[in-house]
């Protein structure tokens, strides 16, 4: 049998990168296996609210139980139990992780459970297509010929253009571009690492929720996740426990008036006979049907070509249409033409006896599930004809100007695949009908039309900011000169579809003087009520169901969640838009605008299938409750979960020993504060009324949900819907507080894609790198809504970093060379900075910044350390002991959110701490000392420009333009400093005082404005430079005062002079003077020996407060 997995290894080899040795990585990797397995004996993270028994139920309100007992709860979107999980899921995954770990530190409740979502299409159509290729290939394939093609190749899904731009889109996370795809669903199962012994179990749909869930548990225990497995569980009604819940939410959603019954547009598989819905394809996920109005043109004259190809196929007196469909029906009022694709071949379909629609095969297989035909469901083609032979004829435009008709004329752009293609002409407000028309009365004899076919007149309909003309406006400010000019009719499109829509007024028809936002439905009303138009909808994009069919949009009778029904919709975008503070944080403008834009357009979503895994629908069980459906509020149920049962599937008794049809729909509305406890409630159920109690307490302390993160691509369903079911079904104090939103994952910059190999599985991160250095490179990615990126140079590093301050802290832990007593220098300076990081850390981490948060606490303080090593060292002096402790302790403590393993392994096995890390406690530094912050980046500053002054004066003496020094020689380095400013710079700091805002710590006017005011003052070279230095003191948390009063925070000559040794020992320089200088002196004084000396090098003249000038010399040996 063809093997195709070493093909795709291959290809993932090539694509990733190989690791050279790994004793490090194997060692640190040995840590996490001891601590993981520790963490679980202990429990450590499994999370209860506070027991009635000790605070009885109602005697403080739930509200005042959280404040008293703070607690999170925070979740990230179920995965689906297909497949492994990867490391985008670890992505979503790391954003909850880490803030679990941060907040433990500050010693808060923390519950992070986990479930595994099995609900839908996609694992029984897998399950299905194995089924069948046993019966064609034996049971572990056999009879499978190496000769069939093992590989076909599939062309990269497209990313349409949106018609209507008024609507949000997100791009589509599952869409991958697939080049290479598995043939056959075995071999699909073989590039998972399936053994193909084994992949004939998986044509029963059950042994995947018996496989998979495991693997996921066991992934995210390696990655050392701090989540409470008791409450774990499947979805689907392989756990009655969950499919009681789930028939509950339904039937109350359904009391409450939010699932209606009735016919709505839905995409469709034809094949399989069902709506198809976003986790039933393998494309197209998040696309929507597309409402067009279909305009009825009909035919009032063919040309001769279209006679001769119609004839003896439809009878004198058939009425045939051209049918555009279009989503601006409120234009109507401009049509001068209509445009077929010469190139295409039309089909002229039968609509109702005598009556036929001319338009593409495509459409028509759309319009035949939507009662647009006679019969329902068939398609009867009468005849075909080519679109150049249509070219000329006279259509009637309804409500155009035009009462006699216009033609018919060529558009080249047409596409087959949207659309019927046929597209109605309004250059009024289209900027690509104002191009083409234009084009083609310029170009008559080549398109071999005659010219006043398009040159009829254009009337203003619609008046916009613009103009009354809007298309040939903007066609002409953007210089479109034809349609060929696609990028530029884009943008122009976007532009007059947005400011006709918003800012619009008719001009003309029965609602003249209307807002186009208001117009629009009622002349699309009325042009269907006049039979003139009718209703057509297609999928936004091309959408494909797992098992393979094309699909379409249907009108069918089902049951649906009316989402955005008028008042839920209300109360929905208030709570997003967050005005008052207490609505839903979305941690950016950007997800808060994504999520108004989808609250702004979502409509009616099917909420059943006949096909798939799921609960049943409770009132018509031949219905399961669509996939998305279920998983909106099951944040809930995880409060609840290990009192129900201690297995994924319901098979065991949990904590309350509740059997499942215990679980009736009262039990659920009392543990979910919709109603309050009644006598006969545990007559009802047979729960006793502490159990009872005890799940009600479960659920009012942990919710509402803290926190909620996910792809952005699930803005468009899943997040939206979740938000609006909280809504819905609970009290206003549980709808969830915070959804923290995250772009795609890219890996080593690229897109992950399992075809070009450039794929991982958290699996094969936590293998090849280890936990704390996957965990670290996912903290590197980035935090926005934007795509970020796991890079594996960064994760491969990690191991060198963290392995070698491993060595370092468990050396310096035994050292005795360490020195007791303090410095005012070297000492004060590290432990400053040590306690400046640790609060920057602290606010990164309450921000959810979780790279800002790894540079403070890891590569910041690394560096903090390195720069007191060298510092030490250059001094000649031991390291600090209670410092270098100290320093052991806040690196373990501050990174073990991110790399808790590491941290742990220092906590314990170097420091000798009795207790885990896990239990400890966020540390409590002093505040930062900014004199002392001032003073260290001066030394680090003056530091490097003595080596960039030593550089300078070097190149000099290479182009002969220096020849007292030679950097070979015994050198020696005078140290110019003064503490004046140049009487220029005093304009400057006035400037700077009058444009800063201490308040805000922000600058006050644009720095164009700032600029034009500095050059007023002279010396513009250095003065910007100057204003700017004084800011960033400023933002960095000097005081003002010290800043504009001409002082530094920190005493200059002190400093340098503490810097000296260092300086000698590192530069290797034989004598360094420290001279203090006065502006336009000739003499300074010695700040280490005393005295007066000459001062004869114009360097000196360089020298202002905090930037010291430099002069290199030889010496005599």
């Amino acid at each position: 049998m063809a093997d195709i997995k070493p093909i795709v290894d291959g290809l993932q080899n090539a694509a990733l990168k190989d690791l050279k040795g790994t004793e490090k990585r194997d060692s640190l990797i040995a840590i996490e296996k001891k601590y993981q397995q520790e963490w679980e004996q202990q429990g450590l993270f499994n999370a209860d609210a506070p027991s009635t028994a000790d605070i009885p139920l109602h005697s403080i309100t739930a509200a005042e139980l959280r404040e008293k007992f703070p607690k999170f709860f925070g979740t990230i979107a179920f995965p689906y139990m297909n497949g492994r999980l990867h490391v985008g899921h670890a992505f979503s995954f790391s954003k909850v992780e880490f803030q679990v770990g941060f907040l433990r530190l500050n010693g808060i409740n923390v519950l992070w459970p986990q479930g595994y979502h099995c609900t839908g299409l996609p694992i029984k159509a897998c399950a299905d297509k194995l089924a069948k290729e046993v019966k064609m290939f034996g049971q572990e394939f056999e009879k499978y010929s190496e000769d069939e093609e093992s590989l076909v190749e599939t062309a990269a899904p497209v990313q349409k253009e949106r018609e209507d731009v008024t609507k949000f889109s997100a791009k589509k996370g599952k869409a991958a571009a697939k080049a290479v795809k598995a043939k056959y669903q075995f071999q699909i199962m073989q590039t998972m690492g399936i053994p193909k012994q084994q992949i004939h179990l998986f044509a029963d749909p059950a042994y995947w929720l018996e496989y998979f869930p495991p693997l996921c548990k066991l992934d995210l225990t390696n990655f050392g996740s701090r989540i409470d497995w008791r409450r774990q569980f499947v979805t689907t009604d392989a756990n009655p426990y969950f499919d009681a819940f789930v028939r509950w939410q339904m039937i109350r959603l359904r009391e409450l008036h939010k699932i209606k019954f009735g016919k709505r547009h839905t995409i469709y598989s034809i094949k399989d006979g069902q709506p198809c819905m976003d986790h039933d394809r393998s494309e197209g996920e998040g696309v929507n049907p597309q409402i067009y109005v279909g305009i009825k043109m009909q035919v009032l004259e063919f040309p001769s070509k279209a006679q001769e190809a119609l004839r003896g196929k439809l009878s004198d007196d058939a009425k045939v249409y051209l049918v555009p469909a279009t989503l601006r029906a409120e234009t109507m009022y401009g049509q001068v033409a209509c445009f077929v694709s010469p190139k295409v071949t039309y089909g002229i379909y039968e609509a109702a006896p005598n009556e036929y629609f001319v338009m593409t095969e495509r459409a028509a297989r759309n319009m035949s599930h939507q009662e647009i035909f006679a019969e329902e469901g068939v398609i009867k083609k009468t005849a075909e004809i080519l679109g150049s032979d249509l070219i000329g004829a006279l259509v009637n435009a309804p409500l155009s100007f035009h009462k006699d008709g216009v033609r018919v004329l060529p558009m080249e752009s047409i596409l087959e695949t949207k659309g019927t293609g046929v597209v109605t002409c309004v250059p009024s407000d289209s900027p690509d009908d104002y191009a083409t028309i234009t084009d083609l009365a310029k170009k008559a004899d080549y398109y071999k039309i005659k010219k006043e076919w398009a040159e009829l007149e254009i009337h203003p309909i619609i008046q916009t900011p613009t103009s009354d003309l809007l298309a040939p406006a903007l066609v002409k400010k953007m210089k479109i000169a034809s349609p060929k000019d696609v990028k530029q009719l884009k943008e122009a499109k976007e532009i007059a579809y947005k400011e006709g829509f918003y800012q619009g007024h008719m001009l003309v028809g029965d609602f003249k003087g209307e807002k186009v936002a208001d117009a629009k439905p009622k002349v699309r009303g009325q042009l269907i009520d006049a039979g003139l138009a009718f209703e057509y909808a297609e999928p936004e994009n091309k959408v494909v169901s797992r098992s393979g069919d094309e699909c379409t949009v249907a009108l069918m009778e089902q049951y649906y969640i009316d989402y955005g029904e008028d008042s839920w919709r209300e109360t929905a975008t208030e709570f997003v838009e967050n005005k008052d503070g207490n609505g839903l944080n979305t941690y950016s403008n950007d997800t808060r605008n994504a999520f108004l834009g989808v609250l702004d357009w979502l409509k009616q979503w099917a909420c059943a299938r006949t096909y798939g895994l799921g609960s049943k629908l409770p009132w018509a069980p031949e219905f399961l409750v669509e996939s998305l459906s279920d998983s909106t509020i099951y944040m809930a149920y995880y409060t609840v979960a290990h009192y129900l049962h201690s297995d994924n599937f319901g098979r065991e008794k949990g904590r309350g020993n509740i059997t499942p049809d215990q679980m009736i729909d009262e039990v659920w509305d009392y543990i979910f504060c919709r109603t309050n406890f009644t006598d006969d409630l545990p007559v009802k159920s047979k729960i006793s009324k502490e159990t009872l109690e005890a799940m009600r307490r479960e659920f009012e302390y942990f919710y509402p949900l803290d926190l909620r993160v996910s792809g952005k691509d699930l803005i468009n369903n899943h997040l939206t819907f979740a938000l609006y079911t909280h809504i819905a079904i609970f009290p206003r104090e549980y709808w969830p507080k915070s959804f923290r939103l995250n772009g795609h994952l890219q890996l080593n910059g690229e897109k992950m894609s399992k075809s070009t190999g450039n794929f991982m599985t958290l699996d094969d991160a936590v293998k090849k790198f280890g936990a704390d250095a996957s965990r670290i490179a996912l903290a590197d990615a980035g935090d926005t809504i934007q795509d970020s990126n796991f890079v594996e140079d960064v994760a491969d590093s990690t191991i060198l970093r963290l392995h070698s301050l491993k060595e370092w802290c468990e050396e310096m832990a035994k050292s005795q060379e360490l020195r007791v007593e303090k410095n005012d220098f070297e000492d004060a300076l590290f432990d400053n900075e040590m306690n400046t990081l640790v609060r920057e850390t602290r606010q990164h981490y309450e921000d959810t910044n979780y790279k800002m948060a790894l540079k403070s606490c890891f590569y910041d303080f690394l560096n903090a350390k390195d720069v007191y090593r060298a510092t030490c060292s250059a001094a000649g002096i031991a390291m600090n002991k209670e410092l270098v402790s100290k320093y052991l302790r806040l690196q373990a403590l501050t990174i073990s959110p991110i790399a808790p393993h590491w941290a742990e392994y220092i906590w314990l096995e170097v420091l000798n701490e009795s207790k885990t890390i896990q239990l400890a406690r966020w540390p409590e530094v002093p505040e930062a000392n900014a004199s002392l912050s001032a003073a260290r980046a001066y030394v680090l500053t003056t530091q490097s420009n003595i080596t960039s002054a030593e550089g300078a004066q070097i190149k000099k003496m290479a182009k002969g333009k220096q020849v007292n020094f030679d950097p070979k020689k015994p050198k020696k380095l005078t140290i110019f400093v003064t503490r004046e400013f140049p009487k220029w710079q005093t304009g400057c700091i006035e400037l700077a005082k009058e444009t800063w805002d201490p308040a805000t710590k922000t600058q006050t006017c644009s720095d164009k404005e700032l600029s034009g005011r500095v050059a007023k003052l002279g010396k513009v070279k250095d003065a910007m430079p100057f204003i700017q230095r004084l800011k960033k003191r400023l933002r960095d948390g000097e005081p003002a005062d010290v800043v504009f009063d001409q002082k530094l925070a920190f005493d200059e000559s002190k400093i340098v002079v503490s810097m000296v040794p260092g300086l000698k020992r590192a530069a290797g320089i034989s004598s360094i003077d420290v001279l203090l200088v006065t502006e336009g002196s000739k003499t300074g004084s010695d700040v280490i020996n005393g005295g007066e000396v000459d001062i004869k090098s114009p360097i000196a003249e360089l020298a202002v407060p905090g930037q010291p000038s430099f002069l290199f010399e030889n010496i005599e040996a």
